[in-house]
């Protein structure tokens, strides 16, 4: 899926290059400000305390992003949710049979999965470093930024017929987590001089300063009170519908 995302990422690149490289602007349609609303997929691998619990995950989000007419500086809100298959921390244990299987109330084997669910919300701030006289609208975009990520186990009882994590139980087993957390991006970012395409792809990375929020662990039989250190690092996609507030005229390119 990265492979495939990386190499659409290339392909609109060079579209986007051949474009402005064959025709004559006399105005760009992307010199104004701007506000950059996205859309985007992300591929994470967990680090530091996270990797005890969790494997890889995916993510899906949006964003806000305000962008200047002067020095591409930017300004935004975004918020993603992550979703994966793989939890470390089997926090049902207990409950397993010998063969790994959850006996229901009905007297049969329950179907239960772990999953891994979260989101994090924040602000950044960055800067678009052009690339291109024809386009100075797109290059290398660096940003920061901070705001909270939160996680936990998803116990999913499809069968629910296991009285154990029925109801307000099931909070005594999801290791409900949060924090503050601090987030970078590098990458490389398209606003195209006809508005036609526009994405930006490249590698984030965060760090999360979190607590357990519950107040007992069913399986620990303790409150777990302890700092943590959470790691994400990924690559992401993103797709941006911009809308400018006016147009700049500019020399003429040709090429």
């Amino acid at each position: 899926m990265v492979k495939r995302l990386f190499l659409l990422f290339l392909l609109a690149s060079v579209f986007s290059l051949n474009s402005n490289a064959q025709r004559t602007f006399t105005e760009r349609e992307n010199m104004g400000n701007a506000l950059l609303f996205s859309l985007s997929l992300g591929f994470h691998n967990p680090g530091g305390d996270l990797k005890n619990r969790f494997g890889s995950a995916s993510s899906v989000g949006s964003g806000l992003e305000f962008i200047t007419k002067k020095g591409n500086f930017l300004l935004g809100l975004d918020g993603n949710f992550f979703y994966g298959s793989r939890v470390k921390e089997d926090v049902l244990q207990n409950m397993r049979m010998p063969d790994g299987e959850i006996v229901g109330s009905d007297g049969v084997y329950s179907s239960v999965v772990l999953r891994q669910r979260g989101f994090s919300v924040g602000f950044r701030f960055g800067k678009i470093f052009s690339m291109s006289k024809v386009n100075p609208r797109s290059g290398i975009k660096l940003a920061i930024g901070a705001g909270m990520l939160q996680h936990q186990i998803r116990v999913q009882d499809d069968s629910r017929q296991v009285n154990q994590i029925a109801g307000a139980y099931k909070k005594g087993y999801d290791r409900l987590t949060n924090g503050f957390s601090i987030f970078q991006f590098l990458g490389y970012q398209l606003l195209s001089v006809n508005r036609l395409i526009n994405f930006y792809a490249g590698l984030e990375f965060t760090q999360a300063f979190t607590l357990n929020r519950r107040d007992w662990d069913f399986f620990e039989m303790t409150a777990e009170t302890g700092n943590r250190l959470d790691l994400l690092s990924g690559f992401r996609f993103g797709w941006i519908l911009p809308f400018y507030s006016g147009r700049q005229v500019a020399d003429s390119y040709y090429y």
